[in-house]
């Protein structure tokens, strides 16, 4: 009896792990890092191609500037990656200053960029797809994390379309846009 109970329980285990479904958690995960790989890539290239004495243009006096627009999807990669994904607990806004603009150079911004995007790399793609339903407050709504990983994705796409129309402003070509972000 007890033989036939652990061939049912690996015969559900494998079902269950090599069912459409679970496949498409999977190809998920693998579309989604590679779409995060390319919004690096183009972010990067954007931050690059802006020269540094315009980091502190605004297109209005209430709105983001370019460094702070680029750092500002640096803190909410980190956040909705590292805390609302990972578990970490969130950065205090009021305190931490790693993912915040202060007297950084256009170069730290880069590298701090380029950092949190391959964090946020690393901790997703060990991301348990069996996961991806779990449910958590999201600012006062009830969101899916497969629903966060999409919300990053347009938050880095608001903001990103914002510094394309900077450095058009400034009169510098954004770079070609790069596929599948």
């Amino acid at each position: 009896m007890k033989k036939h109970q652990v061939l049912l329980a690996i015969l559900l285990y494998c079902a269950t792990f090599s069912s459409p479904a679970f496949a498409q958690q999977n190809d998920f995960i693998e579309q989604y890092l590679e779409r995060l790989e390319n919004s690096k890539t183009y972010l990067i290239l954007m931050a690059e191609n802006m020269p540094e004495e315009h980091y502190d243009f605004k297109a209005t006096a209430d709105s983001m500037s370019f460094a702070e627009n680029l750092m500002h999807i640096g803190w909410a990669l980190d956040w909705h990656s590292q805390s609302l994904l990972g578990g970490r607990k969130a950065r205090d806004w009021n305190t931490d200053t790693e993912l915040k603009v202060a007297q950084k150079s256009k170069e730290e911004m880069i590298a701090t960029i380029s950092t949190t995007f391959d964090n946020a790399i690393q901790l997703l793609s060990d991301f348990d797809t069996l996961r991806l339903n779990d449910e958590l407050d999201y600012l006062g709504l009830k969101r899916t994390k497969r629903q966060i990983f999409l919300l990053l994705a347009d938050h880095i796409t608001h903001h990103r379309g914002q510094m394309i129309v900077y450095l058009r402003i400034n009169g510098i070509k954004p770079p070609r846009y790069i596929l599948y972000q």
